[in-house]
């Protein structure tokens, strides 16, 4: 069940709680959330449920959508995490859910918390989830800058064929990196490190690569007849 209250836009302070998958957001009457907003696309966004987890597809809107202000085309939602589409911000997830989350984050990440109870615990993370609706514009860069610090997980139950290309994009990624790296030529008394123009245009082709994988995992094409 997915849960989704509206922070900001004209339908501002809206809950759409316990919604059965999938879920599809626009400004059109047939979605499950109904947004009156006219830079919401007829069908916007759609939120799906796979192996447990909740998956955004952006439904190739006119305006885009945005996770924790970046954009996407594809994202696995975390509770917690801000949705921005036309004028219209959606935080995902219930209060409880944030909080649920906030602890486990907390208790990862903060050696403090080890000597606290739960019942602290669970009081401080509602606390953080209800500061989420109340200044969830000053949550954008924390979020952003938490998904950066976590690596996220490796997808579960490939076929053998999957796991084979997965293995041989990141084996491609790790040598062209490697070589950038081996080339780097460190300046310890000016706290620098220099590079050559050779690997520094092969790790800007790298970024292109890894941006072009992206796309079309996000967008893919049909099979073609």
């Amino acid at each position: 069940m997915i849960n989704l209250r509206v922070l900001d836009g004209a339908d501002r302070g809206r809950v759409f709680g316990t919604l059965p998958t999938p879920v599809t957001i626009g400004r059109e009457e047939g979605n499950v959330v109904q947004l009156n907003d006219e830079r919401v696309s007829r069908y916007h966004l759609k939120i799906q449920e796979d192996q447990q987890q909740y998956v955004l597809t952006d439904l190739d809107s006119t305006n885009g959508t945005k996770v924790n202000g970046e954009d996407v085309s594809l994202r696995i939602l975390r509770y917690g995490d801000i949705i921005s589409v036309g004028r219209s911000v959606l935080l995902f997830g219930s209060r409880e859910e944030i909080a649920e989350r906030l602890i486990g984050l907390q208790a990862d990440g903060d050696p403090h918390s080890q000597t606290m109870v739960p019942e602290d615990l669970k009081r401080q993370a509602a606390q953080a989830g209800m500061d989420y609706e109340e200044h969830w514009s000053e949550r954008l860069s924390e979020a952003a800058e938490r998904k950066i610090k976590v690596p996220p997980a490796l997808p579960q139950k490939l076929s053998p064929l999957q796991s084979a290309q997965l293995c041989e994009v990141l084996e491609f990624c790790h040598v062209r990196l490697r070589e950038v790296l081996a080339q780097m030529k460190a300046e310890p008394a000016a706290k620098r490190v220099v590079i050559d123009e050779k690997p520094w245009q092969n790790l800007i082709d790298l970024q292109w690569r890894l941006a072009e994988y992206a796309r079309s995992i996000a967008e893919p094409k049909g099979d073609e007849e």
